[in-house]
C-alpha cells in the first residue's frame, strides 16, 4: 500500500469514544459551578466551626471536625475525585485565615490557643486523609477479568 493509502485508512478509523479525564476533560459549567458551590460550603463550614469550637471547647471543637470531615467526604464521594475535597478545603482554610486576621480593635474570633491549633490542624490533617483516600469501589463495574 502506497503512504497516501495507509494515511486515507488510519484517518477512516473509527473514534475510541473514550471521554477525557482529569485535564483533558471537557469543560462543564454545571461542574464548575458546584465546585464554586463546595468552595462556599468549605467557607461556611470554617465560619460556623470557628464559632462553635471557642464557644463549647471539648464538644464544639469535635462537633465542628465531624462538620469539616463531612463536606470533605461528601465532596469526595460525590465527584469522586480529590478536586471533590480540595475545593471546600480551600473555602475553608480561606475562611479561617480571614478570621485569624482579627480586627482593628484587637480582638479575633478564636477562642484560645489550644483550641485555634487543634482546630486548624485537626481539619488539614482531615483534608489531607479525605483526599488521598482510594476511590470507591463502583458497584456492578466490569473487573476485567476473563471469563466472566
Amino acid at each position: 500500500m502506497s503512504d497516501g493509502r495507509q494515511r486515507a485508512a488510519r484517518s477512516q478509523a473509527p473514534s475510541q469514544g473514550v471521554p477525557g479525564t482529569g485535564l483533558a476533560a471537557p469543560l462543564n459549567p454545571r461542574r464548575i459551578a458546584a465546585y464554586v458551590g463546595l468552595v462556599v460550603l468549605g467557607a461556611l463550614v470554617g465560619v460556623a466551626g470557628s464559632l462553635v469550637q471557642a464557644a463549647w471547647f471539648p464538644g464544639g471543637l469535635l462537633l465542628a471536625l465531624a462538620a469539616c470531615a463531612g463536606l470533605f467526604y461528601g465532596g469526595r464521594r460525590v465527584f469522586d475525585t480529590q478536586l471533590g475535597t480540595l475545593a471546600p478545603a480551600a473555602g475553608w482554610l480561606i475562611s479561617i485565615v480571614l478570621l485569624l486576621g482579627g480586627r482593628p480593635e484587637g480582638d479575633y474570633v478564636f477562642g484560645d490557643a489550644t483550641g485555634l491549633t487543634l482546630f486548624v490542624l485537626g481539619g488539614i490533617v482531615v483534608a489531607v486523609i479525605c483526599a488521598t483516600m482510594s476511590r470507591a469501589p463502583r458497584p456492578g463495574a466490569d473487573t476485567g477479568r476473563p471469563g466472566k
